[in-house]
C-alpha cells in the first residue's frame, strides 16, 4: 500500500545511463572510452544514494536490444563489465551494498555468469543499499517471464486463471521484493524509457536531463532528488485528497 505522505527522498531510483558514446565522440575517442568513463559516474551515484538513505538503486547497464550494437563494442562492454566486477565488488561489499543482476543471464558466457553469481552470493546479506544491475534486460521480457511463471503455476494446479490479478502477476516481476520504483532518471537528453522496467514505472516520477552519463555526479543526483521532492504524487487521487492525507 502506498504511503499517503511519501518521503521527499525516493526509496527506489532507476537510471538509464545514456550518453557514454556521445561523451567520447566529443573528445574524439572511441565509444568504449566513454563506457569506461561512465564507471566513475556509477560510483558517484552509489555514494550519493548511500548518503541520501535511498534503499534501492537499479541501473540499466545492458539491454536486450544492445546485442544489436557493433560486435567489437559489445565485446568491449563485456570485457569492461568483467573488469569492473572484479575491481568494484570488494569496495561495494565493504560499504554494505548488496549487488544483484536482473535480466536473462543465460545469454552470457559461463565465466561471466560465474562472476555475477559470486558477487551476488558474497554481498547477499548486505542491507545498506540494494544495487540492481539490469543486464540483458527488457521490460517486455520481464512481463513475459512473469506471465510464463503464472501459466506454469496454473498448469501445476497451484492457482486458477481467475486468481491472476495485478498483485499476483507483480509477485513474479523482477525486483518484486524491493520498494516500488519512485524515481526514474534518464541522462543524455533523450525522452524515452527504452523498454526499461515497464511494469515498475507505472507510478514512478520521470526525470530527464541533458547531462551525459560520464558527467553525472552527486550534484546531478541531488538535483533529480530535489525535483522529485517538489512533485505531488497522487496515485490516481485528486490534489485535495492528497492534501487531506
Amino acid at each position: 500500500m502506498t504511503d499517503s505522505k511519501p518521503s521527499t527522498v525516493p526509496r527506489h531510483i532507476a537510471i538509464v545511463m545514456d550518453g557514454n558514446g556521445r561523451w567520447a565522440k566529443a573528445r574524439h575517442r572511441p565509444r568504449t572510452f566513454g563506457h569506461n568513463a561512465g564507471r566513475k559516474a556509477v560510483r558517484e551515484v552509489i555514494e550519493g544514494c548511500i548518503r541520501q538513505g535511498v534503499q534501492a538503486l537499479t541501473l540499466f547497464a545492458f539491454s536486450s536490444e544492445n546485442w544489436k550494437r557493433p560486435e567489437d563494442e559489445v565485446g568491449a562492454l563485456m570485457e569492461l563489465f568483467v573488469r569492473a566486477l572484479d575491481k568494484e565488488v570488494d569496495e561495494l561489499h565493504e560499504q554494505q551494498v548488496r549487488v544483484r543482476f536482473v535480466g536473462d543471464l543465460s545469454a552470457f558466457e559461463a565465466g561471466l555468469r560465474q562472476r555475477m553469481n559470486a558477487a551476488m552470493s558474497r554481498t547477499a546479506a548486505n542491507t545498506r543499499l540494494q544495487l540492481n544491475i539490469a543486464v540483458n534486460y527488457g521490460g517486455r521480457w520481464d512481463i513475459v517471464q512473469a506471465a510464463r511463471k503464472a501459466g506454469e503455476a496454473v498448469a501445476r494446479g497451484e492457482i486458477r486463471p481467475d486468481d491472476i490479478d495485478e498483485a499476483l502477476l507483480g509477485h513474479w516481476m523482477c525486483l518484486a521484493d524491493l520498494p516500488p520504483l519512485d524515481l526514474f532518471i534518464r541522462t543524455g537528453g533523450e525522452f524515452r524509457v527504452s523498454n526499461f522496467l515497464l511494469w515498475q514505472l507505472a507510478y514512478a516520477e520521470l526525470y530527464f536531463t541533458e547531462t551525459l552519463w560520464p558527467d553525472f555526479d552527486q550534484v546531478s543526483l541531488q538535483n533529480a532528488i530535489d525535483d522529485y521532492a517538489r512533485r505531488e504524487r497522487r496515485f490516481g487521487r485528486t490534489g485535495d485528497q492528497v492534501a487531506q492525507g
